[in-house]
């Protein structure tokens, strides 16, 4: 059988699936901040909510999902428009095959075409593997929350690091929303060529 990995974006009905892989960063890691697993029909609002605005993309391997990658509103007021953030999770058997940094790829291409400059990560530390491979996207680290979140009987920092989509000019245009985007052949080739990149990878089972 021929292993296959897939992206795409996410539908209504990938929300169990989905929520499977999230669970496990909030039970047994302080990866999330969340302490309670949300419910199907909670994790399904939330899925609605972001992809109204910006992408949520999901990868299979034989038609099931094992990740995803999506990006979130940064802040509510006007002038934070251009910023967006960005999340990444992989079930605990697909790790160290290069499918992260294929989806974030993707993933960043969309959020230019929706004209977003700033994607910013925030990283619970100290966590090595993932800011190392933040850094290798091109972030850099803007500061340190210092003690901001307490779980598992400890308080933890979390550090912020930034990535630049494009230059900060005057007057940038305004960014349009993931649906507007969706349509378009851009986004389509952006979609097209993150497969062929997932079609290199090979996992023995």
């Amino acid at each position: 059988m021929t292993n296959k990995f897939t992206v795409r974006p996410i539908k209504p009905e990938d929300t169990p699936a989905v929520l499977s892989i999230y669970a496990p960063y909030i039970t047994d890691a302080v990866i999330s901040f969340e302490y309670e697993v949300p419910s199907i029909a909670e994790f399904a609002e939330r899925i609605n909510t972001i992809t109204s605005e910006y992408p949520w993309l999901i990868c299979e391997y034989n038609n099931q999902v094992i990740g995803y990658v999506y990006s979130s509103k940064h802040r509510a007021r006007t002038a934070y428009q251009w910023s967006a953030e960005c999340t990444a999770y992989l079930a605990a058997d697909f790790h160290r095959l290069g499918i992260a940094r294929i989806l974030y790829q993707a993933l960043f291409k969309i959020l230019k075409l929706q004209r977003i400059i700033n994607v910013y990560a925030g990283i619970t530390l100290p966590n090595i593997k993932s800011e190392e491979f933040h850094k290798a996207m091109g972030f850099y680290l803007i500061g340190t929350y210092k003690n901001v979140g307490y779980k598992f009987n400890k308080w933890y920092d979390v550090g912020w690091f930034q990535l630049d989509l494009a230059g900060h000019v005057i007057n940038p245009p305004v960014p349009k929303s993931f649906p507007m985007v969706t349509e378009t052949a851009e986004f389509k080739a952006i979609i097209d060529a993150a497969n062929a990149e997932l079609g290199n990878i090979r996992r023995i089972d």
